[in-house]
């Protein structure tokens, strides 16, 4: 009795040590395709396959060795020629890490955080755009001014177009078309 409790002891034993030794080494082996993804969502890193999710229980280990922590998005790169040590990076919502190991970020700033950097800006969000200047506070004023500009585009056009040898004396137009440049506010 004591030899079969001892037999099945050893046996459940050498199961579970790839188990432990996976564990240890970082995540278990998985077996993908072309078109598997592991997707940060919601806080969690969840397997995508086409259209349908499935959560994950343990972390991952892919082929080329980058290791995916499926509760904290913690993704562990193996070392190469740029990055001799490896490399350990946090995924943001909607980032994922494709099956060959590549990484693909859902946004400019989740991109940044990964290079160290901080977003441009140091928000995700755009800044207000506020044009200055005379001209700008009248769109009325603002659309006959323009006006006047395409009228006197078109006269220097006519004069320039009428196949003269000589160049047609344009000076009087260009001073009106600076002036209002400069009402327009806007450069030549």
């Amino acid at each position: 009795m004591k030899r079969i409790l001892t037999l099945l002891l050893v046996a459940g034993s050498l199961a579970a040590a790839p188990q432990l030794a996976a564990a240890q080494d970082g995540g278990f082996p998985v077996q993908t395709t072309p078109r598997t993804q592991f997707v940060f969502l919601n806080g969690e890193v969840v397997r995508r396959e086409g259209s349908q999710t499935t959560p994950l229980t343990q972390n991952v280990k892919l082929r080329n060795g980058t290791k995916i922590n499926y509760k904290s998005g913690i993704v562990e790169m193996p070392a190469d020629k740029v990055n001799p040590q490896g490399k350990k990076l946090t995924l943001h919502e909607g980032d994922y890490v494709r099956a060959d190991g590549g990484l693909v970020f859902a946004t400019p700033s989740s991109a940044a955080a990964a290079r160290g950097e901080a977003p441009a800006g140091g928000s995700n969000k755009f800044d207000t755009y506020t044009q200055r200047g005379p001209g700008f506070s009248d769109p009325a004023t603002q659309v006959s001014l323009l006006n006047k500009k395409v009228e006197l585009l078109n006269q220097k056009v006519q004069l320039l177009s009428q196949g003269r040898t000589d160049l047609p004396d344009t000076k009087a137009i260009d001073d009106q078309l600076l002036q209002l440049n400069a009402q327009l506010g806007t450069p030549k």
